[in-house]
């Protein structure tokens, strides 16, 4: 868990800023192969064809174009900082599909939906518990929630690294954490071609999924844990406990790559 605990309009804001600055959403990074990895095997990615869906936390839209392609026949996006309007920007296009909302995500309102997904969202959410609840109440009966999240199980050297690094980046202005977060893209870069020969830590997670991304994005990724206020490593007790309190039940977790959790729950009908 981070060493603070910050407000949430904390992390609102410095996800606004982040999003504002890091715009685009292209190659593997926002593929369909990607999405399809997130959710593992608990939702294949054709059940999305045809349904309603509300997603929490859209930043820059990447998951809402992620959903549209899957063929969903209409999709919620629901994002409460400054990267609202990218997000309205990016999907231009998609507006015939796409509801747009600027709010938290205890304040979903419309539906009832088929689906509610927060992926990535709610590990940056000090309290996430009424964002859940939420997203229970305004799904139909039957329908299902799908969270990824990060996990702390298969993390523990990471971990060791990067929570004493955050208590420094954390407090950072963006233009200091900048070219820190590069020369650590390029030792990230280093470790994934080291990864291809040796048995190291995470290193199914660097060949499947960061090995692949582009510069760029390998960059956004290390800029991203570095820089939200409010970041939780999830145990897989409390991601059970998270939805199963909320009322979903059928919780089933997948342990994406060995370093993360993926979720998905069902409200009773």
């Amino acid at each position: 868990m981070s060493l603070t605990r910050p407000k949430p309009d904390e992390t609102i804001r410095d996800f606004g800023a982040q999003w504002t600055r890091f715009r685009a959403n292209e190659g593997y990074y926002a593929s369909a192969e990607i999405f399809s990895d997130i959710c593992g095997p608990l939702l294949p990615v054709a059940e999305f064809a045809g349904a309603s869906v509300a997603d929490l936390g859209s930043g820059t839209g990447r998951v809402v174009a992620m959903l549209i392609e899957a063929g969903a026949a209409e999709v919620t996006a629901v994002e409460p900082s400054a990267a609202y309007e990218v997000l309205r920007h990016n999907l231009d296009g998609a507006r015939d599909k796409v509801r747009f909302v600027q709010a938290k995500g205890d304040q979903l309102e419309g539906g009832p939906f088929d689906l509610v997904v927060a992926l990535g969202v709610l590990h940056h959410i000090p309290e996430p518990a009424p964002v859940v609840r939420r997203a229970f109440e305004r799904l139909k009966p039957g329908g299902r929630i799908l969270v990824w999240l990060y996990g702390r199980e298969g993390n523990r050297l990471y971990l060791a690294f990067a929570e004493p690094l955050r208590w420094v980046t954390t407090r950072l202005p963006d233009r200091l954490l900048a070219p820190l977060a590069m020369a650590l893209t390029a030792v990230l870069s280093a470790y994934c071609g080291a990864c291809r020969f040796l048995p190291l830590p995470m290193r199914a997670y660097m060949r499947a999924i960061i090995g692949r991304y582009d510069w760029r994005y390998r960059y956004l990724t290390v800029f991203d844990q570095l820089n939200p206020q409010f970041s939780k490593y999830y145990r897989r007790g409390e991601v059970e406990a998270l939805l199963a309190e909320a009322g979903f039940t059928d919780v089933r977790l997948h342990h994406r790559h060995g370093y993360s959790w993926t979720a998905i729950g069902r409200k009773p009908g």
